[in-house]
């Protein structure tokens, strides 16, 4: 894309706000009075510049592409969109917590297996830490003691 702007060293993501309505309106294959009428549902909203117009970035282009697919070939009312449209919002921001938790989880786990010991009792009765594999000392008593602070 920055080729198409002309621009070196500068490259838009797809959220970035490029394409006024009557661009945006033909990339999406609608009439921009459509673009509008989504704008006012809430369905597309756009970035505006400081004058008031509206800018739409390509994920912007490609959403309006999804609610035109929607409305046309599954003939899901606007309302129904919009719905459609706020439940995928809600699966995508689930996904990233459950992304961010399994993370969390995963350091929380390697961070537990390297404090992880392991204790018995000595010789003299006296407990006695040992990394995991580790073999107690050999003593008369025939008791072991296994403590762990972390619930398997």
């Amino acid at each position: 894309m920055s080729a198409v702007l002309g621009l070196r060293g500068f490259a838009p993501d797809d959220t970035t706000p490029v394409f006024v309505i009557s661009v945006a309106a033909d990339l999406a294959g609608m009439h921009a009075q459509t673009l509008r009428q989504y704008d006012r549902l809430g369905l597309v909203t756009p970035s505006r510049t400081r004058g008031g117009g509206r800018r739409y970035s390509a994920h912007d282009v490609a959403l309006l592409r999804q609610v035109q697919r929607l409305s046309q070939e599954e003939g899901v009312s606007l309302a129904g969109i919009r719905r459609i449209l706020d439940l995928e919002n809600q699966v995508e921001a689930l996904r990233g917590r459950v992304a961010e938790l399994a993370g969390e989880l995963d350091r929380t786990r390697r961070e537990s297996r390297r404090a992880e010991r392991v204790f018995a009792v000595g010789p003299a009765g006296e407990a006695e830490a040992l990394r995991p594999g580790q073999r107690p000392r050999l003593t008369r008593s025939q008791a072991l003691v296994v403590w762990s602070a972390l619930p398997r």
